[in-house]
């Protein structure tokens, strides 16, 4: 059956407009697990970019930086401020597109040994993507913290769980710059594996069922 060029351009408008609805809602589930984890649960833990990773796996690049900047303009339009740390779940979005693992397709009659070996593949290099995400983005974040600090600039309205690990590496007289890095990686160690892993469930449901 031969398609047409005008039913193409449908298909593509339609599946253009289903992203852009799947990005939105994305930036709004960000939000609302954000609140829910640092308001209600009371975790110590950044997991605003759950939902950004997944749309990364899913969709690619351009549609997860999409969904990164939706997500963080709510705080930046009611605080009337611009928070730098946004260029942290844009570089997370450029590593997972870069590292992330091709989905496993199952061949008819394969056996249990390389289904096996293909999900093991994928697992490993999961863990690859989430160290390099939590390495990445602490030494990302704390050259942000460092530069916002020394140009006196308020970055943020609230005290962060990092500030928690701070005290302890000032007073072994380091640098600002490797304190503000340094205490990021037990934080991000913890939320950057839930980010990649979840991220990657909720990417295999989007690509199954939209």
């Amino acid at each position: 059956m031969n398609v047409t060029a005008s039913q193409v351009r449908k298909i593509l408008s339609r599946k253009t407009v289903q992203l852009a609805i799947l990005c939105v809602l994305a930036a709004g589930m960000n939000v609302a697990l954000s609140v829910l984890a640092r308001d209600v649960l009371r975790l110590p833990l950044f997991l605003d970019t759950v939902f950004t990773a997944a749309i990364a796996f899913a969709a690619g690049l351009v549609p997860g930086m999409i969904v990164a900047v939706l997500t963080m303009l709510p705080p930046m339009i009611y605080y009337h401020t611009i928070n730098y740390f946004v260029l942290c779940s844009i570089a997370e979005v450029a590593l997972i597109c870069a590292l992330k693992p091709v989905p496993v397709v199952i061949v008819r009659y394969a056996s249990k040994e390389k289904i096996s070996a293909s999900y093991a593949a994928i697992a490993a290099k999961l863990v690859v993507l989430y160290i390099a995400c939590a390495l990445g983005i602490s030494v990302l974040g704390g050259v942000i913290d460092t530069l916002t600090r020394f140009l006196q600039e308020s970055h943020s309205p609230w005290i962060s769980v990092i500030d928690v690990f701070k005290p302890a590496l000032i007073m072994n007289n380091l640098p600002d710059l490797a304190v503000n890095i340094l205490a990021r990686i037990p934080t991000n160690m913890v939320d950057r594996f839930i980010v990649i892993f979840g991220g990657y469930a909720i990417s295999r449901l989007i690509v199954k069922h939209v």
